[in-house]
């Protein structure tokens, strides 16, 4: 609140977009207005304004004597619901020899325009009038610009200790500013940082997306700020746990932890048979799906949630929940196609460190890789008001290896006939006697199934090699 002494300099002030001098004490209408057009600041000043009770336009104190019932009134106007959004103001009684002032002390908003009774009042200079339309979006601009995301706002309580400058200057800028721009910066660290969202210079303290991304220890100020991973036995949160770990730290040095987490202790693999001369590896997910989708959950999540990111596996499936539904142009109805961002200065530090790449295809990248990896389609919850979630099921290749004895039994039996091939040539045969051998009466089946994958591996040779679809062609058995 002003000072007794700075009261007495303001009543001589030449600023008068800030200052209304009154001697009235029962005009409410004029005051309110007042204290409307001191909220809207459409100077843009970031000065407070004054509304005076108790003196003339030329500074003069009028004698007015402030009573409590005056106090009271005056400060009613702050909360009786004419004025809204609710300024941000202090009442203040100020006693001089020559009379007492009444002073009301009006911070600018930071949601304008500011209405008394739907109408916006701004002053320019000494006028007080209602806004026009070119005025009113003016307001509105300057709102959108106010309304800062959560990852761009100061951290307090932290300081510049908090976040690891080492790193950044070491690792980050180099990838995200040109060389010779970083070589010819002569700037104090902080305003470096400041010029990337990182650092806020007017409370002098890091930013949120600092904290998350580059803080020693983020945990102490968001809470929520980790992986949690958890797998299941079974099909619910009911079964035996095989494995849990907690997965912490800033992004800078989490995301590559949490990479090698996946592909090392998730995603699995084995080799099947699919003929006697080949294996094939089947995966039970691909990593590079589970890092897109665990990459998107770390960007796109609310920080300011307590609840970590829920990465749990079943039997069946993988499940990954983040605090924070669609947000802003994106809604359930045009859920992929439209994209936002919640922390758009964490999304371009990530894109910065190559961790995404913000073309808005990473939803179709997944469904991709799923598919040529014989997973079904994800399952993406978009329903849930406070939280995202996909679901993302096993290899359905792996799950016929693993369950379906019709398909083992197929590849045992391919392997038998191939032997048989082989013993059945030891002596040169034709097509004719190796399809009489199978009972087998397709020529270009047995040929396509059977004969060219063992003439391709190296076990059968033909006798006519240089005249491959000769009548007189037999197939002999390689030497080995």
């Amino acid at each position: 609140m002003i000072t007794k002494e700075e009261v007495r300099a303001l009543l001589q002030s030449t600023e008068t977009y800030r200052i209304e001098r009154t001697t009235s004490t029962g005009d409410m209408d004029k005051f309110q207005e007042a204290i409307c057009a001191f909220a809207n600041d459409l100077p843009n000043s970031r000065k407070k304004g004054y509304l005076i009770l108790g003196a003339y336009d030329n500074g003069t104190l009028s004698g007015l004597k402030v009573t409590d019932a005056l106090l009271k009134k005056i400060a009613a106007i702050r909360s009786d619901g004419n004025i809204l959004p609710l300024p941000i103001m202090s009442v203040e009684r100020f006693e001089y020899e020559d009379g007492d002032l009444l002073v009301a002390e009006v911070s600018p908003s930071l949601v304008p325009p500011v209405r008394y009774r739907g109408r916006t009042f701004v002053r320019v200079g000494p006028r007080r009038d209602i806004a026009t339309e070119a005025e009113e979006r003016i307001l509105f601009e300057r709102r959108t610009s106010y309304m800062a995301t959560f990852d761009a706002t100061p951290c307090f309580g932290a300081t510049i200790k908090d976040i690891d400058t080492d790193y950044i200057k070491r690792e980050y800028l180099p990838q995200i500013i040109d060389h010779e721009v970083l070589e010819s910066d002569s700037r104090d660290v902080k305003e470096q940082l400041a010029s990337i969202h990182l650092y806020d210079l007017q409370h002098e303290c890091p930013t949120n997306a600092a904290i998350i991304l580059f803080g020693r220890d983020p945990q102490y100020f968001l809470h929520g700020c980790y992986v949690q991973y958890v797998h299941f036995a079974g099909k619910d949160r009911g079964s035996e746990i095989i494995n849990e770990r907690q997965i912490k730290g800033c992004l800078s040095k989490m995301l590559p932890q949490l990479e090698s987490f996946v592909r090392d202790a998730v995603v699995t693999s084995r080799p099947i048979p699919i003929s006697m001369l080949r294996e094939k590896d089947i995966f039970n997910y691909p990593d590079k799906a589970l890092r897109e989708l665990l990459m998107n959950a770390c960007m796109h999540r609310d920080y300011q949630s307590n609840m970590p990111i829920r990465f749990y596996q079943y039997e069946d499936r993988i499940e990954i929940l983040n605090a924070g539904g669609l947000y802003g142009e994106a809604r359930p109805e045009n859920f992929p196609m439209v994209n936002d961002y919640r922390n758009p200065i964490v999304a371009e530090a990530m894109r910065g460190l190559k961790y995404v790449n913000m073309f808005n295809r990473g939803i179709q990248r997944v469904k991709t890789l799923l598919q040529e990896n014989g997973n079904p389609e994800p399952v993406f919850n978009v329903d849930k008001i406070t939280a995202f979630e996909v679901v993302v099921k096993p290899s359905l290749s792996l799950n016929l290896v693993t369950n379906d004895e019709k398909v083992t039994n197929s590849v045992t039996k391919l392997n038998e006939t191939l032997n048989d091939i082989l013993d059945f040539c030891s002596t040169p045969r034709s097509m004719t006697e190796i399809m009489g051998r199978l009972g087998l009466k397709h020529r270009y089946n047995v040929k396509h199934r059977y004969i060219d994958p063992l003439i391709e591996s190296g076990h059968l040779v033909m006798t006519i090699p240089d005249k491959p679809n000769s009548r007189s062609q037999k197939y002999k058995r390689a030497l080995t």
